[in-house]
């Protein structure tokens, strides 16, 4: 049965691609836009642009109002109790370090703050320097031999001086969901504070938030078949009040004086400046497309496509997985042949992977490769993307070997 996706039409850039013999597998990375994505933005700056919270002119009263509504979309997408519980940032990358910048008074020297060793270098690197700046001990959970991080160790070493858990809930190299449902409760009998790095994890399914009972949860616009340079933080609504302000400057302050300031509380106390309002607007209607969707087919089809992907890449000879890859994508080495002169074939015959450490340098060390291809899927892909993949890996493994 031929692996067909309905939604691909939705996506314009598709096609073009397709025209000039491009076949995208780079998802992970970031994806193509909807259709619904690309007439909101339109919409936007053609009708007439305004900044928000700010003027009670019609331009400016509109912008808000649909800025907001976003806010509420993002809060229904991932269950929130309340759109308050929602900060727009810049990035996920922001969003962990606004993080790492507002807690940085609950770590004091000793205390220890408990990554995993699959962390993205933006839920590894601000939490490093902030164990840097507090003189507290980074703890990193090891992971057992199918990528997932080991419970039995992460129990031993979540304890009474972790004050904070930050994790990754679908990992970008080796696409295992990680168990939080038995890890977070660990952090959470220690009074510590949980993070949730849900850049991967946001994009495949709905999830939760108030059942899954993380403290925090920051998330990507842009793999999320968003516009880019748009994150979101969610924060329980009491764990958000222990944050402290990080940036400063217009619309987040309440009153300022010369010798004084009172700040809003969140969102708009750690949203500082003008945001990004057409990419927080080109959310909402990304999140409006999807929800139109029927996620059980989605469902359905991402794991008849990984099943695929799985599949082909089990029958070539001398290929290594990293880890048991569960969804979304696949990385892999192969003996003798470099990643690097792998990828640069497959660029030449127009496949569109990732190749290298993807921004995971420790983890690729402790799995001893200096780097890896990956694909990654979207839901727009098919099985002919597939099938021009596989053909052009063998024509250029054929050419290395």
């Amino acid at each position: 049965m031929p692996l067909t996706s309905p939604w691909r039409a939705d996506f314009p850039a598709l096609a073009i691609l397709e025209s000039q013999g491009q076949t995208y597998l780079d998802s992970a990375a970031t994806s193509q836009k909807p259709q619904a994505l690309i007439d909101a933005l339109t919409g936007y700056y053609t009708c007439g642009t305004a900044n928000v919270h700010r003027a009670q002119h019609q331009p400016a009263e509109r912008a808000t109002r649909a800025f907001e509504d976003s806010r509420i979309k993002v809060a229904r997408w991932l269950n929130a109790a309340c759109p308050t519980e929602i900060v727009f940032t810049r990035g996920a990358t922001e969003a962990l370090n606004l993080l790492a910048y507002g807690l940085e008074h609950l770590i004091t020297a000793g205390d220890e703050i408990v990554v995993s060793a699959l962390e993205h270098h933006a839920n590894l690197l601000p939490w490093q320097q902030l164990a840097k700046r507090r003189a507290a001990k980074l703890v990193v959970l090891p992971l057992d031999e199918r990528g997932i991080i080991d419970l039995e160790a992460a129990a031993s070493l979540i304890g009474p001086r972790t004050r904070l858990l930050a994790v990754s809930q679908l990992s970008n190299v080796l696409g295992a969901w990680q168990p939080l449902a038995e890890l977070l409760p660990l952090a959470k009998a220690q009074g510590a504070l949980s993070v949730v790095d849900g850049s991967q994890g946001v994009v495949h399914g709905r999830h939760d938030l108030q059942a899954l009972d993380c403290d925090f949860y920051v998330l990507s616009s842009h793999k999320l078949y968003g516009p880019e340079g748009v994150g979101a933080l969610y924060g329980r609504g009491e764990s958000l009040l222990k944050l402290r302000h990080w940036q400063f400057g217009g619309e987040m302050v309440r009153v300022a004086d010369f010798q004084h300031a009172d700040f809003h509380a969140a969102p708009l106390g750690f949203e500082a400046g003008t945001p990004p309002i057409g990419g927080v607007i080109g959310l909402g209607a990304t999140l409006d497309y999807l929800s139109r969707l029927d996620a059980d087919s989605i469902d359905r089809h991402e794991l008849a496509l990984h099943s695929a992907l799985r599949t082909g890449l089990a029958e070539r000879e001398g290929l290594r997985l990293l880890g048991d890859p569960q969804l979304a994508l696949a990385s892999f080495t192969v003996d003798d042949v470099h990643h690097g002169d792998l990828a640069h074939l497959l660029t030449e015959q127009g496949i569109a992977i990732r190749s290298g450490t993807h921004c995971a340098q420790p983890l690729m060390k402790s799995l001893g490769v200096e780097g890896a291809i990956r694909v990654s899927l979207g839901l727009y892909n098919d099985g002919v993307d597939l099938q021009r993949f596989f053909e052009a890996l063998d024509q250029a493994l054929e050419m290395l070997r």
